[in-house]
């Protein structure tokens, strides 16, 4: 009986440790690609493409999975935190929310892609 006791409670451990090893690597896979969407807008300095880059960043990154949507969520939040906490504009900040959770939700970001923007993006 003491056997099967530690097989179950050894089995539960393993598992468990498994999905945190998955949450954390969906995470940091997310975290690139907030940061890749965040390079991509600021190489493309498109007038008018930041919703776009907002929605595509939050979406690629939650399509990774649990992980993955909370490191968006995370990122977005405390980007959009700082931007209301240097007073810079709250129009814009709850623009670039709905934005966010569009993409998390996984609504195509192209909604928001502006004409003329390049292919590359």
């Amino acid at each position: 009986m003491k056997l099967f006791t530690g097989l179950i409670l050894c089995s539960l451990v393993l598992g468990v440790h498994s999905q945190w090893m998955s949450f954390l690597g969906e995470a940091y896979e997310g975290a690139k690609d907030m940061w890749r969407a965040y390079s991509d807008m600021r190489e493309a300095n498109y007038k008018g493409a930041d919703k776009y880059f907002h929605a595509r960043g939050n979406y690629d990154a939650a399509r990774r999975g649990p992980g993955g949507a909370w490191a968006a969520k995370v990122i977005s939040d405390a980007r959009e935190n700082i931007q209301r906490f240097t007073g810079q504009g709250q129009e814009d900040s709850r623009a670039d929310q709905a934005a966010n959770e569009w993409g998390r939700s996984g609504k195509d970001p192209n909604h928001f892609r502006p004409a003329g923007l390049p292919d590359k993006y």
